[in-house]
């Protein structure tokens, strides 16, 4: 998808930016897996990008694409029983009573693309905007701005608006996902296909 690709360019690019500002505030390093802690929320854009690393994979590395395919099953499996959507689809509901269940749906468990032994993401180029994003102090649409707590440890909170990048990627995703189905979903289901 060539849209996405843009989308992608876009978030890197102030990913970049952000990593500059933060310095040596920034921990995130290979290996470092604390946010791969539990499902998130998705969309469909993130997960056909998944899904399209997998199938990249497949070829490469038809061994470790199994690995990653077997995980996520196993994790649907799991998950299953408690998800708060359709099962069949992998989309999230969005009602209230959902959201509070999803907020407790395997807080312990990796994420499927992680590889265990190495704690790196078997599919990090194509990873979804959420795993691009969390770590530096980046503001994402409203004026919130999310940062990992690992990072900026004894920073004030001046200090950690001053390493602020703003990521506005306009009507772009907006316009690709219009493409899609709509819903959320979490990496698993994207990938146990």
């Amino acid at each position: 998808m060539a849209g996405d690709r843009d989308l992608i360019q876009i978030v890197d690019a102030a990913l970049a930016e952000a990593n500059r500002k933060a310095g040596a505030w920034l921990v995130c390093k290979p290996g470092c897996t604390e946010c791969c802690i539990g499902p998130f929320p998705i969309t469909q854009l993130d997960a056909v990008r998944l899904r399209n690393g997998l199938a990249q994979l497949e070829p490469a590395d038809p061994e470790r694409a199994t690995r990653v395919r077997d995980r996520a099953r196993l994790a649907v499996e799991k998950l299953a029983g408690d998800f708060p959507g359709d099962r069949g689809s992998g989309i999230l509901a969005e009602d209230v009573e959902s959201e509070e269940r999803f907020a407790t749906l395997g807080e312990e468990d990796r994420c499927p693309a992680l590889d265990p032994d190495t704690g790196m993401c078997d599919l990090y180029e194509f990873r979804p905007i959420t795993c691009r994003t969390f770590g530096p102090s980046i503001r994402c649409g409203g004026d919130d701005l999310g940062v990992c707590e690992l990072n900026f440890q004894g920073a004030t909170d001046e200090e950690i608006a001053a390493c602020a990048v703003r990521i506005d990627v306009g009507e772009l995703e907006s316009e690709l996902l219009a493409a899609l189905p709509a819903g959320q979903t979490i990496v698993a289901f994207a990938l146990a296909r």
